[in-house]
């Protein structure tokens, strides 16, 4: 296999006919032996990914703090957002997959460049931080499992997870991503290795009885800012420009005008609707079914402050058993090697659209060298926090009030964005995702802002 320009060349094997690609394939797929899963792996575009990322293991904390500090009172939070969450990644997805360029990109076109430069570098500064806190968390509950030094673990997962997303082939290594997309399913697992209330569960859900202190809503601005966070709106229109360019017709969409492209646009509209709202909906699952189960077993037992990701682990082991322990640690092991990548390559799309670069795992190394190097130097310099002193909950929270503060203008831009005709063409916002795009600015300001006052 060659990477060429910004696709991918397979070169045919002597001897039997190509295989099918596209919808051919996944059906050819799903007939031989645990070939379905794989066909349905490869219907599924970037929205999966995405949702999935949005559960790293900072995330975890948080939604574990959550469960510990409230018990089964912000089960509310999980739902709630999902409708937004839903909304501001499709308009993401939409912005990339008709214009053909990522968010960064499209900004870099169309808006002041002292807007585009200060949103980036937040980007890149939360991106960084979150993604020390991953590979701290990632690092402790190795050390938990298997003993050793936590930073020995750290330089590990920080030179694997560069190393993969630099020398793999773009087809498998989203590939290799969506399959460590089924590592979340600990977490769902976990709900049937301890007692669940659920009756008390579903009142949670319904009915919201969390005060406004401040440490509510500082919980929930958390909640919120590794929800509903920039990199996933980064991420997500960069993949769809990255998956248009492989597939069979690389147009953006507003350039598909004849006739005979209107189904097929049609069906990509329709795609990404799909695609989105599993994603999120899975990682809104997970979500909550990590703060039904630590509710279940910390806040119940009186734990109700976490501050590592090893400490949740460990403090599960006397309550719900050796078991809980290793699969909450191997979750985290799990979407730590998910979520990395995706930090990364979010941090080095925002930055090489904004500076003009040749972006796109796609491409060779040698011919986006800028880009790949974001990859490496963001991964790097984020493992560096965990030689720092900064303190890994200092760390998470700081990139979850960034995120929460920085996603509020970047949704209000998207959406502007994605209402102009000159940047959408035919394929301008419908009103449900304007409203909801407007809504969710104002919950990210609002909430930020209460978090500030109070």
């Amino acid at each position: 296999m060659h990477r060429s320009g910004s696709t991918e060349v397979i070169l045919p094997a002597v001897g039997p006919a190509l295989e099918p690609t596209g919808p051919a394939a996944a059906v050819v797929a799903a007939r031989k032996p645990g070939g379905r899963v794989l066909a349905i792996l490869r219907n599924i575009g970037p929205g999966l990914v995405t949702g999935a990322a949005d559960d790293d293991p900072s995330g975890i904390v948080t939604y574990t703090q959550a469960g510990a500090a409230f018990g089964y009172g912000l089960g509310w939070a999980v739902v709630l957002t999902l409708p937004f969450m839903v909304a501001v990644q499709e308009i993401s997805a939409r912005i990339g997959r008709v214009t053909g360029a990522g968010i960064a990109g499209t900004l870099r076109a169309h808006a002041p460049r002292p807007l585009l430069l200060v949103i980036v570098w937040l980007v890149v500064v939360a991106n960084v931080i979150n993604l020390g806190a991953d590979l701290g968390g990632m690092a402790d509950v190795t050390r938990l499992l298997l003993g050793g030094p936590a930073w020995l673990y750290a330089v590990v997962f920080a030179v694997f997870c560069v190393g993969v997303e630099i020398w793999v082939a773009y087809p498998q290594y989203v590939m290799f991503l969506k399959y460590l997309t089924l590592t979340l399913l600990a977490y769902v697992a976990l709900l049937f290795a301890v007692h669940v209330p659920w009756l008390a569960v579903l009142e949670g859900i319904v009915l919201p009885r969390v005060g406004l202190t401040r440490d509510a809503v500082t919980t929930l601005v958390g909640v919120l800012g590794t929800t509903i966070s920039p990199y996933l709106f980064i991420w997500q229109a960069s993949e769809e420009v990255e998956d248009a360019r492989i597939g069979p017709d690389p147009r953006p969409l507003r350039a598909r005008t004849r006739k005979r492209d209107r189904a097929g646009n049609e069906t990509e509209i329709a795609r990404i609707g799909f695609d989105t709202w599993s994603g999120m909906s899975y990682s809104n699952v997970v979500s909550l079914s990590i703060i039904v189960g630590t509710a279940a077993t910390l806040h119940a037992h009186g734990i109700t402050t976490i501050d590592s990701a090893a400490q949740a682990a460990s403090a599960l082991a006397p309550i719900a058993g050796h078991l809980a322990t290793v699969i909450f640690a191997l979750g985290i092991i799990g979407t730590g090697l998910l979520a990395v990548p995706v930090l990364a390559g979010s941090t080095a799309y925002a930055l090489g659209e904004a500076s003009g670069w040749a972006v796109g795992l796609g491409r060779q190394p040698k011919k986006a060298r800028a880009f790949y190097g974001t990859i490496a130097a963001a991964t790097l310099v984020g493992g560096a926090i965990v030689f720092s002193p900064i303190d890994p909950m200092q760390a998470l929270f700081f990139s979850a009030v960034i995120n929460g503060a920085v996603a509020g203008p970047i949704i209000v831009v998207m959406v502007i964005l994605g209402s102009m005709p000159r940047v959408m063409g035919a394929f301008v916002l419908s009103r449900w995702l304007r409203v909801m795009g407007w809504a969710t600015a104002v919950l990210m300001v609002g909430t930020t802002i209460a978090m500030v006052v109070l």
